[in-house]
């Protein structure tokens, strides 16, 4: 069955939004954990809008799963995942005006950079990840720079049925099978496949089933469902709608 790593970056946005102590966000993460999810996602950005570096440090300490961090490739976030030590780094592309992660990273553009991250990463043990739309030119760049896993922009597809699944949409059905011959051809380059960005309770299912896909990671619905009726009822729903066939 596909994985989750449950993101709880906008825990500590309505945390930011009052300077409180509260919710915390590490709080979350446990109890997401104890819910069944496999993993824990924050992003730390530069402006630090929601995660701040007490919490990754204290979700270091306290995550009994896996910590995956994502970051923008920038000298100041390779020092600080060095000093964390999560079990993986997921490079993204980071704007600061932009509300959330707008697209791909562009590994092609940023080959150098990259490149450079993930080979001090890896010298650290630190499993390195990039977060890339499902373009096959990404996917080659991502094979031949070195990055084992990609992480599959699913935002256009998420775009493609705002509403639930309508399977006899083309633009559902062109967003589904970008993103299915996106996993193969990581596949066959010999990369592990993760997928998120956008994903909800109501189109989780057919990404969910795309068999290259290790895990998604999904933050804003999740969290967004958890304020109405608990994190721990939200985690469980989300990992039953992941196995859920009736979309087929």
């Amino acid at each position: 069955m596909t994985r989750l790593g449950v993101n709880v970056d906008h825990v500590a946005t309505i945390r930011q939004a009052r300077q409180a102590p509260e919710p915390d966000p590490v709080t979350a993460a446990l109890l997401a954990e104890l819910a069944g999810a496999d993993g824990i996602t924050v992003h730390i950005r530069g402006d630090r809008r929601h995660i701040q570096e007490r919490d990754i440090r204290l979700l270091r300490e306290q995550v009994t799963t896996r910590l995956n961090i994502e970051m923008a490739v920038t000298p100041e976030m390779l020092a600080l995942s060095l000093a964390i030590r999560p079990e993986t780094v997921t490079l993204v592309p980071e704007r600061p005006e932009e509300v959330t992660t707008e697209g791909g990273l562009d590994l092609i553009s940023h080959a150098e950079e990259v490149e450079s991250m993930t080979r001090q990463l890896q010298a650290a043990r630190i499993e390195v990840s990039a977060f890339i739309d499902p373009d096959h030119e990404q996917i080659e760049a991502a094979a031949k720079l070195g990055v084992p896993l990609i992480e599959l922009n699913t935002a256009a597809y998420a775009e493609a049925v705002p509403r639930g699944l309508q399977t006899a949409d083309p633009a559902f059905q062109r967003a589904l099978r970008k993103l299915e011959a996106a996993a193969e051809l990581g596949q066959q380059r010999g990369l592990r496949i993760l997928a998120g960005h956008g994903l909800t309770y109501r189109n989780v299912g057919p990404v969910s089933s795309i068999p290259e896909i290790e895990e998604l990671n999904i933050g804003h619905n999740l969290i967004s469902r958890a304020v109405l009726v608990g994190l721990d009822r939200a985690v469980r729903e989300m990992l039953q709608a992941m196995a859920s066939s009736d979309w087929s």
